[in-house]
């Protein structure tokens, strides 16, 4: 590193700094009907692999062929053992008093086949069970249709790089919407779509692990994108006027913030949201891929020697379809970047996303840092994300469905406590001064889970889970009783203004 950019990063340290240092947590009550709620999903939690008619999906294959997939060697297949202890678990839910639990549904628990052809009603009657549980308790389910645990004989016929995987969701969903929309109001079609094909097309670190940055990658967005339109689609033409529901999908990126005030600088950061959140997004608002993002494909396409773009083209027809296809903008996020222009970056082979976007994106050291790599401690961040989505989707009602602190597990989570009680404040002042429309926070997540690529060992849950006992004991941690008073006040602070 030279001296002007050592000097470049220092100054814009002592900066954020200053802007920081005296920040006062707010004390003004959040609205009656702001949503306070956390979040669990079904791979990550529930157990009981192949019980009652569950069958295979992608997670479940590789961890059983791969025992070093998962860091720690571990898997799902007990995982919390939400399955038989979810009655245990509303308990403690309704012992928070939050007003919603955001679950996800097992695909192959509900169609076995992967396909609409057959349904397993063991499977339904698991959900219907565990949504009147919820409703008994007064608590509302926010409920995501895909989070990630593909089946693994749909990924066997292409997963998402196959068309037919857009009609394969759809009746998917039909059949979830037939079976507990009267229970539900807030549906997620897909949880974290950048993450689905970064994951398994990209970088590929999730099934197929498949790398193929920019290309594969882009083909699998587009059948993300069509395939939450055709549920939400059918759910518009064949439920909406009896259910009532609102259909969703969780967009997630980190707050990206300009390295500097300079015109380069802040237009590096918009383009990064562009390619992290309105590749997705943009169609379903406003019918198309954002106009960067296509012309920077197409550019560096050429460039390549391609004949057209990487990035595939909706037709008008598709276009039409997809725009407004979004009830509300469903948000996960958890840290933050800084964002600065560089040079165009050299063309090469393969293709990377990083080129594409054009933008360097670092993390200065002297913010806090989490036992996660990709987590820094920067609640303040959110502010521009918040206000990137007010003003790029037509100022849309905002339901945060993830936001998080990793730990090692200790039941004294100051960390946190001061995490939550920090961005809830940041949020609550970008709805007062803002005036961004955010409906409601769910803290990711409501209990110790597997984690995913780490597994067990980082932790994010309001309650520990002790994954060594038999019965998964499961034992309130600080931030438990703290989330619980917020959830009873809407306050962050010992006195608070209407």
């Amino acid at each position: 590193m030279n001296l002007m950019k050592e000097l470049y990063i220092f100054v814009l340290i002592l900066n954020t700094c200053a802007a920081n240092a005296g920040y006062v947590i707010n004390n003004k009550k959040f609205p009656d009907n702001f949503m306070f709620g956390v979040a669990s999903s079904s791979y990550q939690t529930e157990g009981a692999w192949n019980e009652d008619g569950k069958t295979e999906n992608i997670f479940d294959n590789i961890t059983h062929r791969r025992s070093d997939f998962i860091m720690d060697g571990t898997n799902g297949d007990v995982a919390c053992d939400f399955y038989h202890k979810y009655k245990e678990d509303v308990a403690l839910l309704k012992s928070l008093g939050v007003n919603h639990f955001r679950l996800s549904l097992s695909w192959n628990r509900i169609l076995p086949n992967g396909i609409a052809d057959k349904v397993n009603p063991l499977g339904v009657a698991y959900y219907k069970n565990l949504l009147k549980e919820l409703k008994d308790n007064g608590i509302k389910p926010l409920v995501t249709i895909f989070h990630w645990d593909l089946p693994q004989v749909l990924l066997d016929q292409g997963g998402f790089l196959n068309d037919s995987i857009i009609d394969w969701f759809g009746d998917y969903a039909r059949v979830c919407f037939e079976s507990f929309g009267d229970d539900v109001q807030y549906w997620i079609t897909i949880n974290e779509p950048k993450q689905v094909c970064i994951g398994g097309y990209g970088y590929g670190f999730f099934p197929p692990m498949v790398k193929s940055q920019g290309l594969l990658e882009y083909e699998c967005n587009h059948n993300v994108i069509k395939a939450h339109a055709r549920a939400w689609h059918i759910y518009d033409k064949e439920f909406r006027s009896k259910q009532g529901g609102k259909i969703g999908i969780t967009f997630d990126a980190p707050a990206t913030v300009p390295a500097s005030e300079t015109p380069g600088d802040k237009e590096a950061a918009e383009r990064r949201y562009h390619f992290e959140i309105g590749i997705y997004a943009n169609p379903m608002y406003h019918g198309d891929y954002p106009e960067i993002v296509k012309t920077r494909v197409a550019e560096r396409s050429k460039l390549e020697g391609r004949q057209k773009s990487r990035l595939p083209e909706f037709t008008d027809a598709e276009k039409v379809w997809l725009k407004g296809t979004v009830d509300f903008f469903a948000l996960s996020t958890y840290s933050g970047n800084l964002a600065r222009a560089i040079p165009e970056p050299p063309v090469k082979y393969p293709p990377s996303r990083d080129g594409d976007q054009g933008v360097e994106i670092f993390r200065p050291d002297t913010w806090n840092s989490t036992v996660s790599m990709n987590v820094k401690v920067v609640p303040w961040t959110i502010r521009y994300l918040l206000r990137f989505v007010k003003e790029h989707y037509n100022d849309p009602d905002i339901l945060i469905t993830e936001n998080g602190f990793p730990d090692d597990g200790g039941l004294n989570d100051d960390g946190r406590i001061s995490y939550i009680r920090e961005y809830l404040s940041h949020i609550r002042d970008a709805m007062i001064e803002d005036k961004v429309k955010v409906l409601g926070y769910t803290v990711w997540s409501f209990i110790d889970s597997l984690e995913w690529m780490t597994g067990y060992r980082i932790k994010y849950g309001l309650f520990r889970v002790d994954f060594n006992s038999p019965n998964r004991t499961r034992t309130p941690k600080l931030s438990a009783k703290f989330y619980q008073k917020v959830c009873k006040t809407k306050c962050l602070s010992d006195v608070c203004e209407d």
